[in-house]
């Protein structure tokens, strides 16, 4: 028979027990609770994934397992077409690289395989242009994130003369062609033609 002594202890022990057991229920994460913060971040582009292929782009297409069907590093030209294997001519510039992909599944896909999977890769994209006040005036290979200030030290700094508040920049894909002014901040794009003016003071 316990005493009043014992059923005392014991209520204690029991108090304690529930007190431990609620606190770590409640430090526990809930199931289904999002991922730390401090987990790895993704990230996307979607300025390259809506970049329109054009002359002077350095391209290759794949076609997994096939390797009849592979192009190696095709340089885009005026054409705006390239020859490929059982398709012929392709139209390739003005397009995106997931809408050729997309042209060449559905081109693929039945009559010469069941389930293509195409990859098209941009080895190196088409040049833009700068002119005027530089040291290095002429043509450099288009880098995704360049900027005109990037722009400027590829091509060798400003001149002397040079004024930076007074660039401007004609885009490949203006219709009007009509040399707009920018900043040193400005996005550069493929096909870009940048001149930097003189100063006079």
């Amino acid at each position: 028979m316990r005493t009043p002594f014992v059923n005392w202890v014991l209520f204690v022990v029991f108090v304690a027990l529930s007190t431990l057991g609620f606190a770590a229920e409640k430090g526990a994460a809930p199931t289904g609770s999002p991922p730390s913060a401090s987990g790895p971040a993704t990230s996307g582009n979607t300025s390259l994934s809506s970049y329109r292929l054009g002359s002077g782009d350095l391209i290759s297409i794949q076609v997994l397992g096939e390797d009849d069907l592979r192009r190696e590093r095709v340089r885009l030209s005026d054409a705006g077409t390239i020859s490929f294997p059982v398709l012929g001519e392709l139209q390739v510039t003005g397009i995106t690289v997931g809408e050729l992909e997309s042209n060449i599944v559905k081109g693929l896909k039945g009559r010469y395989l069941q389930n293509p999977i195409v990859t098209v890769t941009i080895h190196e994209y088409r040049q833009f242009f700068i002119n005027g006040q530089v040291g290095r005036p002429g043509g450099y290979p288009y880098i995704p994130g360049l900027t005109i200030r990037k722009a400027v030290t590829t091509a060798g700094g400003f001149k002397e003369r040079a004024a930076p508040d007074k660039i401007f920049v004609i885009r490949e894909t203006d219709p009007t062609q009509k040399p707009r002014r920018v900043t040193l901040d400005t996005s550069v794009q493929p096909g870009d033609v940048i001149t930097v003016e003189e100063s006079f003071f």
